[in-house]
This record gives C-alpha cells, sequence and structure tokens, in this order.
C-alpha cells in the first residue's frame, strides 16, 4: 500500500510537472514564460526605428527581443498588458494599434482605426481595463471629401482584447480636443490629459474633472498652465503625472521683471484617485517629464539635455547632470534605476542617487518620440 502511494505521488508530481512546462512555466524554479523570467519580473518596453518593438530585460540591461510592427513608424506610444505579457503599440503613422506578446513576438490582437471613410489618428492615446480585457483609445477622426476634409468630433473608442486580429470598437463616447496620454484608475474610470485633467466611465461616457488646468480659477495674478502631455509612465508607483510650466505675476501682468517661473505638476494616484496639483520647483531649465520616486514621494526626476532631481518639499532642485544629448523620455523601475530614451538609439542608464551614468543600452535604429514603458511579467 505505501508503495502504491509513492506511485500515485510520483505521477501526480510527474503530471504537475507536465502541465506546467507545457504552460511555460518552470516546476521548483524562478517562474518563467517561453523562457523569459516572470513572477513579477520587470522589462523596459519601447520601439524604435524602421518599426520595432524592444523588450529590455531591466535586470540585465540586455535587449533580449526585437519585434516587427506592421506599418510605417508612429510615434512610438506603447502600453504594456497588466500581466505584462502583451505590449500594445500604435503604428501605421498613429492610425492602426498591434498588441504582440513580448515573450515571442506574435501579434495576438490588431485593430485599424481608419474605417468607413474615416482617417482616425490617434497621438499616444492607449489605456487598458485593470483586468486587461477591454483597450481604449481617443480617436480624433476626418472624413476625406471629394473637395475637402472634414473634421469629425474626437471620441474614446472601446476594443474588446480577447477580439484578435480584426477588432472594431464596441463603444464609443464623445471627449475633449487635444487629449493625448491616458491611463485607467483602479476603479475603472480612464483618465484623459487634455486642457484639463478629465476621468470618463469607459461604460456609460460620463466624465468629471480630476485637474483644472486651462481652466483653473486662480486669479489674474497666474497664467494658465502649459501642461506638457507627451509620454506615459508612472506605472512603478502607480501613478498619472503631467507636468506644466505656468507664471505668476508679482506686479502688473506682463511685467517679466517681477515674474515667477514655475515648473509645476498635476500627479493622480491610480489606486484611490487622489489628486496632488502644485508647483513643483522654480522653471530653470526645460524638462519634458517628471517620474516620481518610489523610495520618495517628495522626490522628482526630469530629463531633457540633463538629468535632474528635485525635492519638491523644499521647492528645490538639488542635483543635475549632463547628458550625452537630448533625451525626451524617462522611466524608472522597482528597484529604482533610471532609464532615459528616445530622440536617438541609446537607451542611458543611471543610479539615481549620484545621477551618475551606470550603463548604456544600445537599439538598432532611433526612438524619436517613443515611450519607455515597465512591463511586470506575471
Amino acid at each position: 500500500m505505501k508503495f502504491l502511494k509513492m506511485l500515485k505521488a510520483a505521477a501526480l508530481l510527474g503530471a504537475a510537472g507536465s502541465s506546467a512546462l507545457l504552460s511555460g512555466y518552470a516546476v521548483g524554479d524562478t517562474a518563467q514564460v517561453n523562457g523569459m523570467k516572470a513572477g513579477g519580473h520587470e522589462y523596459l518596453l519601447t520601439m524604435s526605428r524602421p518599426n520595432q518593438l524592444h523588450v529590455i530585460d531591466t535586470e540585465t540591461k540586455k535587449l533580449i527581443r526585437s519585434c516587427d510592427v506592421p506599418g510605417t513608424f508612429g510615434a512610438g506610444a506603447v502600453l504594456p498588458s497588466p500581466d505584462g505579457r502583451i505590449a500594445y503599440v500604435l503604428s501605421n503613422k498613429v492610425e492602426d494599434v498591434y498588441g504582440f506578446d513580448i515573450t515571442d513576438c506574435k501579434m495576438v490582437f490588431s485593430a485599424k482605426q481608419s474605417q468607413n471613410g474615416e482617417r482616425v489618428k490617434t497621438f499616444v492615446s492607449l489605456a487598458i481595463s485593470g483586468d486587461g480585457k477591454e483597450l481604449y483609445t481617443v480617436q480624433n477622426p476626418t472624413r476625406k471629401l471629394n473637395d475637402r476634409y472634414e473634421v469629425l468630433a474626437p471620441r474614446l473608442a472601446v476594443f474588446n482584447t480577447e477580439d484578435g486580429l480584426d477588432a472594431k470598437s464596441v463603444r464609443t463616447f464623445p471627449v475633449d480636443r487635444r487629449i493625448t496620454k491616458i491611463m485607467t484608475m483602479k476603479n475603472g474610470e480612464v483618465i484623459l490629459g487634455g486642457a484639463d485633467i478629465k476621468a470618463i466611465n469607459p461604460a456609460n461616457g460620463e466624465t468629471r474633472v480630476l485637474s483644472a488646468l486651462q481652466n483653473w480659477a486662480r486669479g489674474a495674478d497666474w497664467i494658465p498652465p502649459d501642461a506638457f502631455a507627451m509620454f506615459t509612465q508612472g506605472e512603478h508607483v502607480g501613478e498619472y503625472i503631467m507636468p506644466y510650466f505656468t507664471i505668476k505675476w508679482n506686479g502688473d501682468p506682463g511685467d517679466m521683471a517681477k515674474a515667477e517661473f514655475w515648473w509645476g505638476m498635476s500627479r493622480i494616484d491610480v489606486a484611490t484617485g487622489e489628486v496632488d496639483e502644485r508647483e513643483t520647483v522654480p522653471f530653470e531649465f526645460i524638462v519634458f517629464n517628471w517620474i516620481t520616486d518610489p523610495a520618495d514621494s517628495n522626490i522628482l526626476y526630469g530629463s531633457f539635455n540633463q538629468l535632474s532631481k528635485h525635492d519638491i518639499s523644499k521647492k528645490k532642485t538639488i542635483a543635475v547632470k549632463d547628458l550625452d544629448h537630448t533625451f525626451y523620455s524617462i522611466n524608472m523601475d522597482r528597484d529604482r534605476t533610471i532609464y532615459i530614451g528616445g530622440t536617438s538609439s541609446d537607451i542611458s542608464v543611471h543610479n539615481p542617487d549620484t545621477l551618475e551614468k551606470i550603463g548604456s543600452i544600445q537599439l538598432p535604429g532611433d526612438m524619436t518620440t517613443s515611450d519607455l514603458r515597465i512591463a511586470r511579467l506575471l
């Protein structure tokens, strides 16, 4: 009897091992999917010309996979799925959306948004539901007529990710113009970054204001802020962050001698919906984006011609490091390593404490305005 029980236990263990191997996961070792570390392991995602999606291991700082994307290069927008397995990208001059399995480059989703005589452009705007079942874009359609183009109203489009390689929107709702970077909150609403930052319910189209920017009520002493909404990042700390520039008049409006020039931000906690809107540090040089230090929410980093570090509790820039060239986009992994990309074909890797360059990742083509996104492969 004891021998039979041992045989049954061995058979069950063998079956479990075979099942795990078939599904792509290792037994008794670090979880893997198609040979890639999983279990929350982080990967950096970006795009480059001529038109490729790149997957970089944040542990080794090595490029492990490049996926060919159909169509002409767009703006380089990238969106990881909640489980880190799928990367959605904009292509074909920001008209089409494709989804790729980052473990093998297999295309699992495609949506050609230009349909029925409309030409549709999506500027940066990609978001996904918390369960990964719905994909959201902001569509900016025009209709080509015999003698003119007719500009149509923008709309939020909802796709089912399980619709595969010929997906069509299942719902649309009108939204404001000038919307670029978007992100989904835990309650299911989609943050819309435009003249003001709003949230929309993708089930019924109801909207509300989260942070009034162009329409803020600060009086004549402040100019409405100029928000820069090009790159989406913040997944490493669960936030949506929008940098802006503004001026405070301490004399007559337009009196530059007495004016204060400020960087600011609207930062939204995607779990709670809490909004942190404030001026951060005096405007001294150009910053394209902020990222938050996961160890201290008062510490922000920015990049353009310099990598900079700021303590917003003191409204003070505490460190600046000149870069090899201009970099547009910036992000940070769970271990606080800073990655700066865009413009060219190299990603610069930096220590967050000293800002010193500690590595470089070379890509086969230039990134121009591409995102840098963090995917955690489950």
